[in-house]
């Protein structure tokens, strides 16, 4: 398939991205940390097609990005009392939240009890969810290949893989600290742009 690249400072490109995968298509696109790959997260079709462009081994969960704060309750079947403390203090931004999943999300994204959850700190990405819903969304990258952070490392691993690229320039990140919060105590599971220290200060961490 050929592989579209929509400016994201042109009239009706985010609208035309969120038609996109309304659609069933896959879009990658910018976040606050590193380009993102999306699927609609309750679109099982979606989904599997988003494993399959990136090579990706089905038993590796994929986390899902909200627009805001009540978003979550789409996704979670409830937000443990850690969990918000983690969100009101570092919500938006570079923080994924492990919590109890609600029952429709797609086993495939998690074939476990809980699910990854997270705000982004880019205005951008969250128009763009605001107008899609919750997305499943995993960097856009091939499975084992480098988190790409402009639109040519996207196209470098994923061209013709996915229907379209909306681009919003470089990002500056580095993948999200993950941190499993539907066990006392939370632990950390990837390592990130925030910090253990940063986060002890809110909970006890194991």
């Amino acid at each position: 398939m050929e592989t579209i690249v929509l400016r994201a400072d042109e009239p009706g490109a985010i609208e035309r991205a969120a038609e996109m995968l309304r659609a069933r298509k896959l879009v990658a696109f910018p976040t606050d940390t590193v380009y993102g790959l999306g699927a609609l997260a309750f679109d099982v079709e979606g989904v599997a097609a988003l494993y399959r462009a990136k090579d990706r081994p089905s038993e590796r969960a994929i986390a899902i990005l909200v627009a805001d704060k009540p978003m979550v309750d789409q996704v979670a079947e409830h937000i443990p009392d850690v969990a918000r403390r983690l969100m009101d203090k570092f919500w938006p931004g570079a923080l994924t939240l492990i919590v109890p999943k609600r029952s429709g999300v797609p086993d495939l994204l998690s074939g476990g009890s809980t699910i990854g959850v997270r705000l982004p700190a880019f205005d951008l990405t969250r128009r763009l969810l605001t107008l899609t819903g919750p997305l499943a969304v995993t960097s856009a990258n091939r499975s084992g290949w480098p988190a790409p952070r402009s639109v040519a490392g996207v196209l470098e691993q994923l061209e013709s893989r996915i229907h379209a690229v909306l681009d919003g320039g470089a990002t500056e990140g580095t993948p999200s600290t993950v941190v499993d919060c539907s066990r006392l105590p939370p632990s950390i599971v990837r390592s990130g742009p925030i910090t253990e220290e940063q986060l002890r200060v809110f909970t006890r961490l194991a």
